[in-house]
């Protein structure tokens, strides 16, 4: 079975979701017919990926320690070969590591908008593999979730398809939003993970666990470092990191559906979502994944106008 197998035995696909109202498996929604919209592609119909050609890295290091924790989020991703080329025939991972080498650090925001965006995922793509050229995305402002949005599904601002929560209460959450199939997905954390004073969880759903470190202590402590106005005791700053670090940590050692939850946004318009003031006027057009699924050559070896060589 290889790592794919280790993968699913492990709970990594296959996440239960908040789906209106109700908690139903992504493949159940798919059997329901909850896409409005014709996917791109039928993997295993209408094209034939390779996946698990590359084992993604989940070797801990001491700058993402959390990377091999049981329940640290894998992605399996499609990608387009090169600024005018086609789908790529097969996968490759993102883990843990590779989010935090393009962000800069770990921090618990890149980790929660990573796990947010796994249970998304899980509804968007039934089958597992992530389609970054039919993907929008929202976020927060902190530079840690909208980094991870960006990364993950290839979103720009001058393409006019990331944008910013215009509801600061949606500050720790995602919306992932699939164009192909026009549908969209809200995601964020459970109530009793949440550590953001003053920042309600905008969905029902709490956890069923009880967490290593104490959210309300961290939640006070937050509030006095915003408090010290960006000069907070040395003591305080260590004290911060520590907790962050060992509370992700702690939620990696559970199932992702056990601390995050995701919900289908009925009648999804994306302007309803974002702030204006945070877009651009006049967003490019993305030219690099309009050839995604260009005809081929008549013949492997071909010269320009279709015979051999």
């Amino acid at each position: 079975m290889g790592w794919i197998g280790a993968m699913k035995r492990t709970g990594i696909r296959g996440r239960a979701a908040l789906v209106t109202g109700l908690l139903i498996s992504a493949a159940a929604m798919a059997a329901a017919g909850a896409f409005a919209g014709e996917p791109t592609y039928r993997q295993g119909e209408t094209i034939f990926l390779e996946t698990g050609v590359e084992a993604p890295d989940r070797a801990p290091s001491w700058y993402a320690p959390m990377a091999g924790k049981p329940y640290a989020p894998v992605f399996e991703m499609l990608a387009t070969q090169g600024t005018q080329g086609r789908y790529y025939p097969y996968t490759y991972p993102v883990t843990l590591k590779d989010m935090i080498r393009f962000h800069g650090h770990d921090c618990e925001g890149t980790i929660h908008a990573a796990a947010n965006a796994r249970v998304a995922f899980d509804i968007l793509f039934p089958d597992g593999i992530v389609d970054r050229s039919v993907l929008w995305g929202i976020s927060g402002n902190s530079p840690c979730w909208s980094d991870a949005v960006a990364f993950l599904t290839g979103a720009r601002l001058q393409y006019g398809n990331l944008g910013f929560f215009k509801d600061k209460h949606y500050s720790h959450a995602i919306i992932l939003y699939r164009e192909d199939t026009d549908v969209a997905v809200l995601a964020t954390w459970k109530t009793g993970i949440n550590n953001i004073p003053g920042e309600p969880v905008m969905l029902p759903q709490r956890i069923e666990w009880k967490p290593q470190v104490d959210t309300a202590a961290v939640m006070a402590l937050k509030a006095e470092v915003k408090a010290a106005g960006g000069e907070p005791t040395p003591y305080q700053v260590d004290l911060l990191r520590h907790l962050q670090w060992k509370h992700v940590n702690d939620i990696l050692e559970h199932p992702l559906e056990s601390s995050y939850q995701a919900q289908i946004l009925d009648g999804f318009r994306w302007q309803d979502w974002i702030d204006p003031a945070k877009t651009i006027s006049a967003p490019h057009v993305r030219s690099d994944t309009r050839l995604k699924n260009y005809p081929y050559r008549p013949r492997p070896v071909s010269g320009p106008e279709g015979g051999a060589d």
